[in-house]
């Protein structure tokens, strides 16, 4: 077939499904230079035509482009510098399976943007004047070297130089590198990403920003490498782009069938849904239901509010687990990660503030200028960023999270690089205690190590006690033991040819560590949720959280208040309320959901700030970490010392009869104890030997 011929049959496509983008283009022009041709178009148009271009790219696409400028156009325009875009092309590759079989071919390579080069003009046609007699030479730049001439054109001249270039009668091109990094969500385990180079020209040159997902469709090349001994045998692979979708994944990524969108409308009439998404949520570990329909609730996520001021309210809830070792946080943790499409999970200790919001480095993409590389909260834009063992991060990498966490953009100020990234994620912390467990009579906001600033960015903080309790203690323990059982019996059928387990068993016991809705199926729902979903609350509900805040405020009157309830708490009080209205696929935030986010909201200020001793509510232990009771006990012992020292020389009070008489008041020996160590930190008693204490 004759390049002429395809000529034809491309002015005839185009004229056939694209005239009318072809008109805008004409108008635009030329300000607009490029026509975005779906694929599957040109592949119901002809099928061979499709397939010669996906394996002969450079044979066809010069043909395409031909066949836009040839078109007659009713309008007094030509399209001389226009170019045809293919987009969806279905020769997908991923960037770890590119082979030499693929050279020249046409691919879609889908990733993330890792650096971006300035856009920088490159030569196409250098003119180069001869200084002798001015004659003028045109040589088309098209090697990877800039190209001299070798001696002047004009005949009567013919010497060899000397030459130089003109810069207004060349032909220039705006050009960019980029480099494209394969999603991490893709990764197999333990394989570092790979990366590809990309070289775009023209109009696409300038729109793409590091930490964008996009597909790149365009000819792979090669150049050859060069080393100091000479050309090597090896060559570099490069995409030629020829055009770029983006993808924003996000949830909205998910595609979602209309059977699977009729059984997705069909589980929220459901009422016992709530319970079913609770029961879908790390289905190994056992009850913490309370926790789990919070991180439900962080799935589905508030609405994010553009005000016409300009200003962002974000949508996104940030949750904060604190607890003592062993009560399954990384594990949940995990489990949400896996659950959201575009989760990153950090720990602590290992993530520095670069690494988690963006890195300035030292570019080898061309001349070793400053760029940014995106860093996990950018990463994971519109999914959920989980930071373990938040309590062992420094604090500077600590600040780092303000921003990321409120605004949800991050700024960086780096190496001459002045930038603002998006990071709109829901942040999952995980903290342990100060002392790696919790002191029941010390009040909780000493035993976060974390600044108070960043602790009220938090919507909710769930503090998850390993207490003792003969009847819970039991079920757990049956519940990991009939979860290993399970594993067990998987393991060894998969395993073992001779085993005689069989299939019926395996999925019977495995019934216990199911979840309710398919991982799946859950985040399709998710995805359904988010993208169609915008509840608006009703009157009687948001008077309810008004009153709930209210009545949280008036708790927290005291003047030294660590961990205050602020104007923050009611704007979490808000975004839980829509989550759960989204939860169940409802545009109204009716009463029962602001009941329910006060629920959950007071069951984590029970945990929080309940009094060990009396089980009433006191925000005075969030508020000044230590209860009214034990500020009570403490003036007791205090009396007491005072007594008992009375009756012995120098005010001397014998530690045995200090606890004899506490016990007579109703406090037990190990509690003074801890009374009378916390009166000698603060400075209240003075010891002046092993057996006696003294008030100061």
């Amino acid at each position: 077939m004759t390049e002429g011929k395809w000529d034809e049959k491309f002015v005839v496509f185009l004229k056939k499904y694209y005239w009318d983008s072809v008109l805008d283009l004409a108008n635009n022009y030329p300000d607009q230079r490029s026509l975005e041709v779906e694929f599957p178009d040109l592949e119901i148009f002809d099928r061979e035509l499709a397939s010669e271009l996906l394996i002969n790219p450079d044979e066809v696409m010069p043909s395409a482009n031909n066949a836009l400028r040839q078109i007659d156009l009713p309008v007094e325009k030509t399209l001389d510098d226009t170019r045809v875009r293919f987009v969806r092309i279905p020769n997908k590759i991923p960037n770890r399976d590119l082979r030499s079989k693929h050279l020249l071919q046409f691919v879609a390579i889908d990733g993330m943007i890792r650096k971006a080069t300035e856009v920088r003009p490159k030569v196409l046609e250098a003119a180069f004047q001869c200084m002798r007699c001015e004659h003028v030479t045109m040589i088309p730049q098209t090697e990877v070297k800039f190209v001299e001439p070798v001696g002047c054109e004009n005949e009567s001249c013919g010497r060899n130089g000397p030459f130089k270039i003109v810069i207004n009668q060349s032909v220039f091109i705006d050009a960019q590198k980029l480099q494209i990094q394969e999603s991490p969500e893709n990764l197999k385990g333990g394989s570092q990403p790979q990366s590809l180079d990309v070289d775009i020209e023209d109009d696409l040159a300038g729109i793409v920003k590091p930490g964008d997902r996009v597909i790149i469709n365009g000819v792979l090349r090669s150049h050859q490498r060069t080393t100091r001994e000479g050309k090597s045998p090896f060559y570099d692979l490069v995409l030629h782009a020829n055009s770029i979708e983006y993808m924003d994944l996000e949830f909205d990524e998910l595609e979602i069938s209309p059977e699977e969108e009729e059984e997705i409308l069909a589980m929220s009439r459901d009422p016992e849904i709530y319970n079913k998404v609770i029961g879908s949520i790390a289905p190994s570990i056992y009850g913490y239901e309370d926790v789990k329909e919070a991180l439900s609730l962080q799935l589905f996520s508030g609405v994010a509010k553009h005000l016409p001021d300009g200003s962002r309210v974000r949508g996104d809830i940030h949750m904060l687990f604190v607890g003592d070792p062993g009560v399954a946080k990384s594990q949940m943790l995990r489990y949400m990660v896996k659950l959201s499409p575009r989760g990153v999970f950090a720990s602590g200790k290992s993530a520095s503030s670069s690494g988690l919001t963006a890195a300035a480095v030292k570019d080898d993409l061309g001349d070793g200028r400053w760029t940014l590389e995106a860093g996990a909260l950018v990463m994971a834009d519109m999914g959920i960023a989980a930071v373990d063992e938040m309590d062992k991060m420094s604090t500077e990498d600590k600040s780092a999270l303000h921003e990321a966490m409120e605004q949800q953009t991050i700024s960086v100020a780096k190496a001459g690089i002045l930038a603002t990234l998006k990071s709109r994620c829901a942040l999952l912390g995980a903290a342990n205690p100060k002392y790696g467990r919790f002191d029941r009579y010390e009040g909780i906001a000493q035993q976060i190590n974390m600044p108070p600033a960043l602790i009220s960015r938090f919507d909710m903080i769930f503090v998850m006690l390993d207490t003792p309790n003969e009847d819970m203690d039991s079920r757990i323990a049956k519940h990991i033991l009939k979860s290993h059982y399970a594993g067990e019996l998987s393991e060894q059928r998969k395993n073992m040819p001779s085993s005689i387990i069989t299939q019926e068993q395996v999925d019977e016991h495995m019934e216990v560590i199911k979840p309710v809705i398919d991982a799946d199926m859950l985040r399709k729902y998710v995805a359904y949720s988010r993208r169609n979903i915008f509840p608006v609350m009703e009157q009687e509900a948001r008077e309810h959280l008004v009153k709930f805040y209210m009545d949280l405020r008036k708790m927290g009157d005291g003047k030294d208040a660590p961990v205050p309830v602020t104007a923050r708490q009611l704007e979490a009080l808000v975004r839980l309320a829509e989550a759960s209205a989204r939860l169940r696929l409802s545009n109204v935030a009716t009463m029962d959901d602001a009941k329910r986010t006060t629920k959950i909201v007071y069951s984590c200020l029970r945990q929080v700030g309940v009094d060990p001793d009396t089980g009433a509510f006191d925000v005075d232990i969030i508020a000044s970490g230590t209860s009214k009771s034990q500020r009570d006990k403490i003036k007791i012992i205090k009396e007491i010392i005072k007594m008992v020292g009375e009756k012995h020389p120098g005010g001397k009070a014998p530690l045995e009869e200090v606890y004899a008489e506490a016990q007579n008041q109703q406090i037990d020996h190990q509690h003074a104890e801890e009374l009378i160590s916390k009166m000698r930190r603060s400075g209240d008693l003075i010891k002046p030997d092993k057996e006696h204490v003294k008030v100061v």
